[in-house]
Order: structure tokens, then sequence, then C-alpha cells
């Protein structure tokens, strides 16, 4: 055999061993003792002491971070011969991989998140003929649907104009979610296990879970859903009673009224944001004061069972509620089930409460309740 071959053979299959050894070894290091190993450099420590003091302190790191043989090299190569960043980020191909790691110990909220909207792709968002044909895409569009993307519009699709066909030309993110688990959630949050209660649930417990917060694109950082600010809107020149629920406060990042148009009524007035106005939903009406998850789930966004939460099967005008003429009911009605108010449909007045008849029966049969 060739010396040259050989010794060439040798340092290959070293080469290999190496990679093996070092791949497994590093694995061990990285998931023993729950990240000390990760803590080890010191541009990790504080992130490995937050989730210590976070629920998920006794979930490995590789539990939920991607660890290929290239992404340690990579994390090596960084620490020993880069530029150390001031903070250390996730980029965009890392939560790709990250949000499928959720579904391994959430799996009813991952399963009701990916039967829901919140789940749209890139290319249901970003390749969508019917809004792309109105309005141009521009980067603020990440702000909610991508706010994890490490570029620009156009680096994402082509062509950006009016006129399509359009293409997603970022390799491998067309049918990835644009709203990920990590758009609503901070993971390394401070904050104590979530255990049994020791005695019955009240409404009067905490409305948030702490682990809500919104992820600012722009800031790179998770913004608690408690310490975000619910807007001041109003109906004309009337200000709307809003719930102050906070979890409601991480809707309105996306769900946003807008400020009033120049030369407006409302701009003249200042009067200030109007409801309904860009893409905002707070309820007004019939409904003007419940938070967004009295109706919405919070992970699918589903309000099936919304109506009869607060309603009994008949409403007061005899009629079940889920059969009025709502966009509840039909997508195509113009009565907005957001803003709906009794006058839309009762034009002439509101008619008295009408007791239906089984309840009348059953009140004659009532002792005492028959007069």
């Amino acid at each position: 055999m060739n010396p040259y071959f050989k010794f060439a053979l040798i340092g290959a299959a070293s080469l290999a061993l190496l990679a093996v050894g070092g791949t497994f070894g590093a694995s061990y290091y990285y998931t023993s003792q729950y990240g000390q190993g990760c803590a080890s450099c010191h541009e990790m420590a504080g992130y490995v002491g937050d989730v210590h003091s976070a629920p998920h302190r006794t979930t490995n790191c590789m539990d939920c971070h991607e660890a290929s043989l290239s992404t340690k090299l990579r994390h090596i190569r960084v620490h020993v011969f880069g530029t150390i960043p001031e903070a250390v980020r996730l980029r965009d191909v890392d939560v790709v991989v990250m949000t499928s790691s959720c579904q391994k110990c959430h799996q009813h909220e991952y399963a009701s998140w990916h039967a829901g909207p919140h789940s749209a792709t890139y290319a249901q968002i970003f390749a969508d003929p019917a809004h792309n044909s109105k309005r141009m895409l521009m980067n603020d569009c990440f702000r909610c649907h991508g706010m994890h993307f490490n570029g620009s519009v156009r680096e994402m699709v082509q062509p950006l104009s009016t006129i399509g066909p359009w293409r997603i030309i970022r390799s491998g993110f067309a049918d990835q979610p644009t709203m990920p688990c990590q758009a609503c959630h901070q993971v390394h949050r401070q904050g104590e296990q979530q255990t049994k209660p020791a005695s019955r649930i009240s409404v009067a417990g905490a409305a948030v879970h702490d682990s809500l917060a919104f992820f600012d694109r722009r800031e790179q950082l998770h913004f608690a859903a408690a310490s975000l600010a619910i807007p001041k809107l109003h109906d004309g020149a009337r200000a709307v009673t809003i719930s102050q629920d906070p979890r409601q406060a991480l809707c309105y990042q996306c769900h946003a009224p807008r400020e009033p148009e120049a030369g407006s009524a409302a701009a003249i007035g200042a009067w200030g944001p109007q409801v309904g106005s860009g893409d905002d939903r707070t309820p007004m009406g019939v409904h003007e004061g419940l938070s967004c998850v009295s109706c919405h789930n919070g992970h699918n966004e589903n309000a099936r069972a919304s109506c009869k939460t607060c309603h009994p099967q008949m409403s007061h005008c005899g009629i079940d509620v889920e059969k009025m003429d709502t966009t509840y009911a039909s997508g195509a009605s113009q009565h907005n089930i957001h803003w709906v108010k009794c006058t839309d449909c009762h034009q002439h007045g509101i008619p008295k409460v009408k007791t239906p008849a089984a309840v009348k029966a059953r009140l004659a049969t009532t002792p005492g309740m028959n007069g």
C-alpha cells in the first residue's frame, strides 16, 4: 500500500473517531448536571442561571436546543476565535428546531396551537396572493409574522411588488410557523414550577401565566405580559370600557389599533385611537368590557364554546344566540360579533324579554313560583 495513502487513511480514521468521540463526549458534557457544562462558558452562565430559577429547571439544555456536531463546532469557533456578543441570541434556524421540541412535554398545548391560525406558515403569510396584490410587503410585517427571522423581507420573499407570483426564497422556511411558541412564551423566565393547588381553584387567582411574554424583534427581548400596556380606545368621542386582563395586553401587540388618520374627525377632536381600526378587535356593544380570552382559547383562538359560557341555550329574545345573524354564525354577516349592538337588529326598538314556553311551564309547576 502506498505509504502516503496509508497515512491519509489513518489520519481520516483518526479524525472520524475524534469527531464521533467528541460529539458523544460533548453531548454528555452539555447535558450533565442540567446545563452546568454550558455554564462553563461565561457568556452562557447567566442563561443557565435563569433557567435554574425557572419551571424548566429540571430540563436539560439539549432537550430544547439543537446539538449536532456542526452546532457544537460553531459554538467552539465563535467562543475561541470569534467576537463574543454582548448577549447571546437565538438564530431563526434555532427557533425553527426548538418549536417542534415543545411538543415533547406540552402535547395538548402544541396540538391546540398547531390546529389554529397562529401556526400559519411563512408561505401562507408572505406568499398570499389576496394580501400581496393589495399591500406591499415590508420589514414591519415581521413584527408579528416572523419576529424571530434574522433578515429583511427581501431575503424571505420575491418579488417585492403587488404583481406575483410570490415565492419564499429562504430555504427551509416555507412550511415553518411565523408565530412559534417563543413568540408569546419566555422559556428562560424566573418563577416557581406549577404544582397542583392545595385548595379549590378560584377565579380570584393569578390572571396571567408567568411565561406569557411578547418577543420584540427590534429589542430582541421578551417583555412579560404583565408589564405590557393596555391601550385607551374610543368609539368616536366616547371612551370604551376595556378589560384590564393582563393576558389581553399580549394580544394588543399584534391586534393593535391605529392612530387616527390626519384630517379625520377623531384626529381633529383628539379622541385617540378608534375601536376597530387597524387589526383591533376590542369588544364593544353588548360585549364591551370582555377580555379576549373570555371567548377565545389562548392557543388556537377557537371560540366555539364561548357563547354558551355566558348565555343559556336560548337568549332573552327566545332565540339561540349561536344562530343569530352575526359573524359567529356566518363570516358573511354584517354584524361583527366583536361590536354587535342590540339596535343593530332591533332598529325599531328592543322588544320586551320573552320567557320561553318551557321555562313558563316549569315555573307554573314549581311550588311558590306560580303566584
